[in-house]
């Protein structure tokens, strides 16, 4: 089964939390700290693999986490880091945030890597909290989560040029005489259900991948019939091979047929409207295709390169393929996904500690993933590190916060569900 989409959900493992010890040997029994560090979590990391055609995997399994790295020991030992987590795709693969709809990465080489999840990073051990005034710090600080997310993995075809059209025009028929693919042919709509790729060679050294890609109806922009699973394989192309069945068969128009795809192609992308299209009208063994082409070339060859060919008897396929191969050597345009400044302020956003600060019916609240690292790494019965505690809140500007929203002396404050009364 040909699978080119699959949503999962992501989640990295957790930073180690940092240990609180001190050091206890026979001569030394009230020797300084010795906490180690934690170990930071697990990645996960998706990997180009050109051994893989299909997301069939990710249709059963659905949730991916990585192993938390392991919290710090006496002695200053350091925890073990979590193990990274590598998951194969098809190259070809886009990565998309589900949430913001943003495109991450597309992994278009064999052996192309992106973190989709970071490991969350490890917690310092008491033993780097010790300063010239903290002799015997009595706080560490505990491991951060690590990054989860749901992402939509989107598989779309490399292939150089695609063959499209309506359903039975005969691109699968073309495929199989231009290359060694060997499709499921048959006189009926949707014989393929799944895209096609071949090889197109020239001569030595010079070669393009064709793919025929499943038949269009109209509707396709919004998803009907097969749209979205044919219109994410046009758009890596850099060129375009429109198959029309020239003798008009099933009641058909040639001509409404091309402008109904183009309309579809137009609702789906804008960029797949601009691309180059070379048209082919096939069929041209069948008297009624005769009989339509005057009418077709007088519609198109002022806008549109021509070609009549006849997939049935191989009629004009050798210059089709011939001279398809020179236009796609025209075509300097690279397909691009990835907005990279797009992707930049989406991280640097992702990144940013949040720290907010509220109030509400008289209450002050301090909230965010920076306020709750710094409460759980606070032990409140400890003088020095609750002094710490009161620094970090000054130097963030929190204190600065709660006063300009009007905190005064004796007011109540809850930073994370610890409470405590203001003070200046």
């Amino acid at each position: 089964m040909f699978i080119d989409i699959a949503k999962v959900s992501v989640k990295a493992g957790k930073g180690g939390n940092g240990c609180v010890a001190f050091r206890r040997e026979k001569y030394e029994p009230m020797g300084g700290p010795a906490g180690g560090d934690g170990g930071n979590g697990g990645s996960i990391i998706l990997e180009a693999d050109e051994g893989l055609r299909t997301l069939m995997d990710f249709r059963y399994k659905r949730h991916y986490q990585a192993t938390n790295g392991e919290d710090g020991r006496g002695k200053k030992q350091f925890g073990a880091h979590g193990g990274n987590l590598v998951l194969k795709v098809p190259t070809g693969t886009l990565i998309k945030d589900e949430e913001s709809g943003i495109v991450l990465a597309d992994l278009k080489e064999n052996g192309q890597r992106y973190v989709c999840a970071r490991g969350g990073r490890g917690g310092k051990g008491n033993t780097k909290f010790k300063n010239s005034i903290r002799r015997t710090p009595r706080f560490a600080e505990p491991g951060t989560k690590g990054e989860e997310r749901e992402i939509i993995l989107e598989l779309k075809l490399l292939a150089d040029i695609g063959l499209i059209g309506f359903p039975n025009v005969g691109k699968s028929t073309i495929l199989s005489q231009v290359t060694s693919a060997k499709p499921k042919i048959a006189n009926y709509h949707f014989t393929t259900l799944k895209p096609n790729l071949g090889v197109v060679s020239i001569g030595e050294g010079h070669s393009y991948v064709l793919a025929d890609i499943p038949g269009l109806i109209e509707g396709a922009s919004e998803g009907a019939g097969l749209g979205h699973e044919f219109l994410r394989h046009v758009e890596r192309t850099k060129l375009l091979l429109h198959v029309i069945d020239a003798s008009g068969q099933e009641d058909r128009d040639p001509v409404n047929d091309f402008y109904r795809i183009n309309d579809e192609l137009k609702q789906y992308s804008e960029k797949l409207s601009v691309k180059k299209q070379i048209i082919v009208l096939n069929k041209l063994d069948l008297p009624e295709a005769q009989e339509n082409l005057q009418r077709i070339k007088d519609e198109f060859e002022v806008d549109y390169e021509i070609f009549e060919v006849s997939a049935a008897t191989g009629q004009g396929l050798d210059d089709l393929k011939k001279v398809a191969y020179e236009r796609l050597l025209q075509v300097e345009e690279e397909i691009v996904f990835v907005d990279e400044n797009l992707v930049e302020s989406f991280n640097e956003r992702k990144e940013k500690d949040t720290i907010l600060i509220t109030k509400e019916d008289g209450y002050y609240y301090g909230q965010g993933e920076f306020l709750e690292r710094l409460v759980d790494s606070t032990n409140f019965d400890d003088f020095e590190s609750f002094s710490n505690f009161q620094k970090v809140l000054i130097d963030k500007g929190v204190i600065d916060k709660l006063k300009e929203l009007g905190a005064k002396e004796g007011d109540l404050i809850s930073i994370c569900g610890v409470e405590f009364d203001f003070i200046e």
